[in-house]
Formats: structure tokens, C-alpha cells, sequence
């Protein structure tokens, strides 16, 4: 009796805790595959918000819980960012070991055109077509005092304003105040030789400077609709405020741009964005340009005959400077274009044709150029001309599409315009079907130069990895890539300046150097051209699309 009662409530209290301890770890598998179950869920809503541009709840989530957290990002997603990250910072250390970094107290320490030298090395009354032509330049400060260090920003030209010739040269800083400028001599005839300071070293360093110093050069104002009025409120890439944002995150790529939330109105409801320069400097500049002119030579033939070049193709290497302008048509010397001059010429190239113009107005002009050139090329939208919304134009008779689409964040301009259909390009390219008859021209740059080059050389790194992806499932698609034009030496010169263009032009190069693109160098045809336009004259386009057409056709 004693035993049996002892025992009774003993294994009662032990059932007990068994149970109390089964029920704890069941609620336990079971609260954590709930936990596990909404981040899942999250990332796939995520993935989704994304490709329809979705809204900020489910956005905001994924920001707390997987970014740019580690705990619940798929390990290749993590192990993709952080490798973007090496190449950022590694692309970053090549620009700066290229750029120069002096501080001066006296404007009359710094470069100046006047006092400096340009000493012809091997000049002749005549030379032959092919020989190099070798101008060396000895630079000295206002105090006559010769310069000890390099980083200059020059651009050097020959030219012949009778021939309608021009070609880029090639320049080699010696770091010690002398430069080495090397150019070939590609046209029988007259020519004259061009060097322009744009910028002393002093001025490179404190505008390589300021780039770094923040994404506030410019201000972006956002539309909201709040039933059938609107709403207005600040946006940009660092928004730093109390105020609760509208946060539009790409998870995958890593791209982020915020505006101030409007108050009882959703995040979803955004629909248009335009920017001003907002009153900020981080210098004070010191440009300095000038254009010395040196002794002109005759050129003669030489009886040097021209080697046979090879047809243009996408994956093409080729030397600096890349070809040069005769009669106003550009000629590269690294493969044969074809000439495109007769309607019936593109027409045959176009035909069949579903062609992708993705970036900024400076590949809008082809499309501009193309519909003026050929007549049967019609826009479905004929008011969205000259405005920066999607454009399409066909040709029914022979199934001819061409699509120009403006880039996404930063798109800089003071005229408004819609955000409905905004997506970066690399989710644009994502959509390409690709194939035989399929053509992608992308053209970014001149937006980004106010911004950290960090901005640039992510974009520019995300959109070759959807190039990568289009060429896995459709390798015979053709990629064109499109650098940057030259622009307005006047032009204000911490937002938007050529340096800047520059320095993303050098990034560009590298980025793609591996990638079988074709390659459209719009840098070194708009020097040898001389135009300093951002929009570039009709002959000028005409010679950008002759050689894309050489490319994909």
C-alpha cells in the first residue's frame, strides 16, 4: 500500500513534465517553421514587388529581415553581392591610382596653358600616311615654374577643317609635369594639331574630390496621386531624415532609391519624378581651357597601301584611338564598316529586325535619326516624341521594331516624367526573348556623372550580368554598347562635366572588356569630330548607327 501510493504521484509528475516538455518543443518546430515560412514568403513577394515595381509593405520587410541581413539570403545571393563589392572597390583603387590628389594654397602654383610648351619631336615638312606624328608637353604653373607632378586633364585632336578630317590622340602622363601625346596621321592632305587643357591637376583632384562627397548635387521632387489631386515630396539615392520613406529597393541587384513619404498617401500611388540642380559646391573651381595650335604639315600617300581589314564584329578588340573622321564619315581601323548611305541599304539590314535602344537621350537621337531616315518607320505613340517616355516604332511591310526606353534612377531632368513603367536596365534585359534577329543598344552615363561613380560602376556591373544571361539562352543575340559623348566645355563642371564622363568611360572599358559586345567608342568619335555636344549632329549620329548597323548586319 505505502509503495503503490508513493509511486502514483511520482509518475504523475513525470508524465506531466513529459508532456509539458513535448508541447514545448512541438510550439517551438512549430512558431520556427512559421518564422521560416513568412521570410520565404517574404523573399518570393519580394522577387515580385520588384518585377511590377511593387509597394513599400512588403518591401520594408525584406529590408529588416534579409537586407542586406545574411539570415535568410540564399548563400549564392550573398557570396554574388559580396564579389560585386570586390570589383566595385577594386575598379575604385584603379580610378584613384590614376588620379591625382594636391592640395595648393596659391592659384599660381597650379598649371597654366600659357606658360607651357608643345614641342613637335619628330617634325618634317611632310610625313607619310601611317606615320605617328609625337608632340611632347612640358607644363609649367603662372610662376613659370616648371610642373613636378602629372594628372592634368587633357584631350588632344589633329584636324582638317577643309578635309572635314579628325582624329583623337593618345596621351601618356609621365607623372613629372611632361606628357607624351602620340598621334597617327590617318589622311592624305593638310593637318593641324589641337591640345586643350580643360582642367589643371589641381582642378582634377578637387572635382575627384567632390564626386565623392555625397548624391546632393541634385534634388528629385516625386508625384504622388492622392485621389484626383497630387502630392509632392523630396526623393534621392540617401535620404536622411526622420520622416518615414517610401523605400523602392532591387533586392537582387542591390539598387535602392527613396522618397519622403506623403501623409496618408501610399507608397504605390508615385508616378512621376523630374530634378533641379540643387545650390551646393564642394570646390572652388579652377578651369582652365585652351586651345594651341601647332605648326601644320602636309601629308602625302606615300605609296603605303592600306592593309584589308576584317568586316566589323560584335567581340572585336581594338587599339586607341579606335578610327578617325574623314569627309564628316568616321572609319575605324580596327575592322571594315560598311556604309550605309542608301535607303535601300538599311532598309535591308533593318528588315526583320527587333531592335532594343535602353538608356538615356543620347541613344533616344538614333532612334530620332533612324525614323527621320526612314520614312516607312512610323511611331505607334506620336506624342511621346522628344519626351522621355517609352518609344516604339515599326515598319509593318517589313516586320522592322525599334524600342527606345529610358533608364531608371538617377534620370536627370526638369521637365516631369512618369516612373509608372520604371525599371532598371538589367531587369529590361532580363525580358529579352534574344535571338538571330535581335539587337540591344544600351547607352548610360551622362546622368550619373553628379553622383558618386559607385552608382555607375554597380549599375554598369548588374547590367553585364543580364547581358551574361541573355547570351546563355540566346547567344546569337547581339550586344551593343554605347559609350558616352563628349559635352558643352561650358557646361557646369562639378554635376556634369567631362572628367566625369571620363573617369566613367575608363570604368565602362574594364567593366565590359571580356564580354562579347560589340563596342561603339562614342568618346573617341565625338573628340576626333571636335563637336562638344551632348546631342551631336546628325552626321555624327549617322556614324554612331552606320556602325552599329556594321555590327548587326
Amino acid at each position: 500500500m505505502y509503495l503503490t501510493h508513493t509511486w502514483r504521484p511520482t509518475a504523475f509528475l513525470a508524465l506531466v513534465l513529459g508532456a509539458i516538455i513535448i508541447l514545448s518543443y512541438t510550439f517551438h518546430r512549430t512558431d520556427t517553421k512559421a518564422i521560416m515560412l513568412k521570410v520565404l514568403v517574404c523573399v518570393e513577394s519580394e522577387y515580385q514587388a520588384i518585377y511590377r515595381g511593387g509597394g513599400r509593405s512588403t518591401l520594408l520587410l525584406i529590408r529588416s529581415k534579409i537586407w542586406p541581413m545574411k539570415d535568410g539570403t540564399p548563400r549564392h545571393t550573398r557570396m554574388e553581392w559580396a564579389k560585386k563589392d570586390r570589383e566595385i572597390k577594386t575598379l575604385l583603387r584603379k580610378l584613384d591610382d590614376l588620379m591625382p590628389s594636391f592640395t595648393f594654397m596659391d592659384i599660381n602654383t597650379t598649371t597654366s596653358a600659357k606658360n607651357s610648351k608643345a614641342t613637335i619631336l619628330n617634325y618634317k615638312g611632310s610625313y607619310c600616311v601611317g606615320e605617328h606624328l609625337m608632340v611632347r608637353l612640358d607644363l609649367y604653373n603662372y610662376l613659370g615654374k616648371r610642373k613636378e607632378y602629372g594628372g592634368d586633364f587633357l584631350r588632344a585632336r589633329i584636324f582638317s577643317s577643309s578635309l572635314r578630317a579628325g582624329a583623337s590622340g593618345r596621351i601618356t602622363d609621365y607623372r613629372n609635369g611632361t606628357y607624351l601625346v602620340n598621334f597617327t596621321l590617318f589622311w592624305e592632305g593638310d593637318v593641324r594639331v589641337s591640345i586643350l587643357l580643360i582642367h589643371p591637376s589641381e582642378g582634377v583632384s578637387a572635382l575627384w574630390a567632390a564626386r565623392k562627397k555625397g548624391y546632393n548635387k541634385i534634388v528629385f521632387t516625386g508625384k504622388f496621386l492622392n485621389g484626383t489631386s497630387s502630392v509632392h515630396t523630396e526623393c534621392g539615392f540617401n535620404k536622411t531624415t526622420d520622416t518615414e520613406l517610401c523605400e523602392y529597393l532591387d533586392v537582387r541587384d542591390q539598387e535602392a532609391f527613396y522618397c519622403e513619404k506623403p501623409n496618408n498617401v501610399p507608397c504605390d500611388a508615385f508616378v512621376s519624378l523630374k530634378s533641379n540642380n540643387k545650390p551646393i559646391s564642394y570646390l572652388t573651381a579652377l578651369e582652365h581651357s585652351l586651345f594651341s595650335s601647332l605648326p601644320g604639315a602636309e601629308l602625302r600617300g606615300c605609296n603605303k597601301g592600306l592593309s584589308l581589314l576584317a568586316t566589323c564584329k560584335v567581340g572585336m578588340t581594338s587599339p586607341s584611338p579606335r578610327g578617325f573622321v574623314w569627309q564628316n564619315q568616321w572609319h575605324p581601323v580596327f575592322c571594315s564598316m560598311s556604309a550605309f548611305h542608301t535607303l535601300d541599304r538599311i532598309n535591308a539590314c533593318l528588315k526583320q529586325k527587333i531592335i532594343y535602344l535602353l538608356g538615356d537621350s543620347t541613344v533616344r537621337q538614333w532612334m530620332e535619326y533612324l525614323t527621320k531616315r526612314v520614312n516607312t518607320l512610323k511611331y505607334l505613340k506620336r506624342y511621346a516624341i522628344g519626351k522621355p517616355d517609352r518609344l516604339v516604332a515599326v515598319d509593318m511591310a517589313r516586320n522592322i521594331q525599334i524600342n527606345w526606353k529610358k533608364h531608371a534612377h538617377p534620370f536627370v531632368g526638369s521637365s516631369e516624367y512618369t516612373v509608372k513603367d520604371h525599371s532598371y536596365v538589367a531587369w529590361d534585359i532580363d525580358l529579352v526573348a534574344g535571338g538571330r534577329d535581335t539587337a540591344v543598344v544600351i547607352s548610360l552615363g551622362q546622368h550619373f556623372r553628379p553622383f558618386p561613380i559607385e552608382l555607375f560602376i554597380r549599375r554598369m556591373i548588374n547590367i553585364r550580368a543580364a547581358i551574361q544571361r541573355l547570351l546563355l539562352r540566346s547567344p546569337d543575340t547581339k550586344v551593343i554598347i554605347k559609350a558616352e559623348n563628349t559635352r558643352e566645355i561650358d557646361i557646369d563642371q562639378e554635376r556634369f562635366g567631362d572628367f566625369h564622363g571620363y573617369a566613367q568611360y575608363l570604368a565602362l572599358k574594364d567593366i565590359f572588356r571580356d564580354l562579347k559586345v560589340g563596342f561603339i567608342d562614342a568618346w573617341d568619335m565625338t573628340v576626333a569630330y571636335g563637336t562638344n555636344l551632348v546631342h551631336p549632329p546628325d552626321h555624327v549620329v549617322g556614324s554612331q548607327i552606320d556602325m552599329f548597323l556594321s555590327y548587326i548586319c
